[in-house]
């Protein structure tokens, strides 16, 4: 099982409340399959609105401390060995139960980071993520699938760590 963690970058925008409904429905699917275990949804910033989605779904809430990385805030909360960051508005696509599935069950105790694909990175994103294929992560992105002490001990990863690529992917709501 694994914990989902879901970042809420500007908590007062109009849309962000219909981006996390999209991405916690997502997850649904995945709780109803016994691979979501927990979800914990992190705020750069208190909201009220973000907190009663927060109650009325049962995830965790947490508001990222100033200069600390929600993913690391979030990892705090979670409950699981793996966390998979999302940011609000994340939905993954078909198929990535069963990957993501396999991937938990057969990873090495030494594999700590795997990437879901986003399909319509801009270029800048594409070409780091080349470049952290070769050198490694330094810190997680939305999209990773990481295991929990490696985002607990820090925002960034000590020493890099090369991301596995999976066949699923995230789309944008």
């Amino acid at each position: 099982m694994i914990s989902a963690l879901t970042y809420v970058a500007r908590p007062a925008d109009p849309d962000t409340i219909d981006r996390l409904a999209d991405t916690l429905g997502a997850l649904v699917t995945g709780v109803a399959a016994g691979l979501i275990g927990d979800a914990v949804i992190i705020a750069a910033a208190p909201h009220e609105t973000v907190a009663a989605v927060a109650e009325a779904t049962g995830a965790a809430l947490v508001v990222r401390p100033r200069g600390a990385s929600p993913w690391a805030a979030g990892a705090k909360a979670a409950r699981r060995e793996w966390v998979l960051c999302l940011e609000s508005g994340d939905v993954p696509a078909e198929g990535w139960i069963r990957t993501l599935d396999r991937f938990v069950n057969t990873a090495r105790p030494d594999v700590a980071l795997a990437r879901l694909r986003r399909p319509h990175a801009n270029l800048p994103v594409r070409l780091a993520t080349k470049g952290e294929s070769v050198l490694g992560a330094s810190a997680p992105r939305p999209g990773d699938l990481v295991r929990r002490e490696r985002l607990v001990a820090g925002p960034n990863f000590s020493p890099r760590l090369k991301p596995r690529l999976l066949l699923a992917r995230l789309e944008r709501a």
